[in-house]
């Protein structure tokens, strides 16, 4: 879509909601959008262009966290982390424990056991969300990044490492 084109589908959607979201909008496409929708906020790491309401909303129950196994993954995390804030839940970050740094995610066993959700995203071999499944009793989300070098296949490999895993809870 042009700027042109979200800026109209924002003003509408504006009229009937109080938070809108443009997902994947670049710096500049957001500048343009911010020049006709002052009120619009840019995340750039998520890539997100959004209208919040001035008075936030209510904090919504339950626990969520985003894990990413590497910086590079990191994008993919923000947006949904963004995405979260922005209908109200409280987000845990935690970057950079994949498998390689295994102990990094094992320092922050307290983090997975009082979360009501946890999203994982990961790269190269996508092995992070089995592993973190395995220590949770909550539901995992995981999601393939598209980062890596060798044979991770722009997200095929850990796609597929993922639809593969034995661990219980995660989709």
């Amino acid at each position: 879509k042009t700027a042109m084109q979200i800026v109209e589908i924002m003003k509408v959607m504006e009229a009937r909601h109080p938070v809108v979201m443009a997902t994947r909008v670049s710096a500049e496409k957001s500048a343009e959008i911010q020049a006709a929708l002052p009120q619009a906020t840019y995340f750039e790491m998520a890539r997100i262009c959004a209208i919040q309401p001035s008075v936030p909303l209510a904090i919504r129950p339950g626990k969520l966290s985003i894990l990413t196994a590497g910086t590079a993954d990191l994008p993919v995390a923000e947006e949904a982390a963004v995405t979260a804030e922005l209908c109200g839940f409280q987000v845990t970050r935690l970057r950079d424990v994949g498998v390689a740094g295994i102990h990094r995610l094992l320092s922050n066993r307290h983090v997975i056991d009082q979360s009501d959700v946890l999203i994982v995203a990961a790269g190269m071999e996508g092995a992070l969300p089995s592993v973190v499944a395995g220590l949770a009793d909550c539901p995992v989300v995981a999601v393939s990044t598209s980062v890596g070098y060798g044979a991770s296949f722009n997200g095929l490999a850990p796609l597929l490492t993922m639809l593969n895993s034995c661990a219980t809870g995660i989709g």
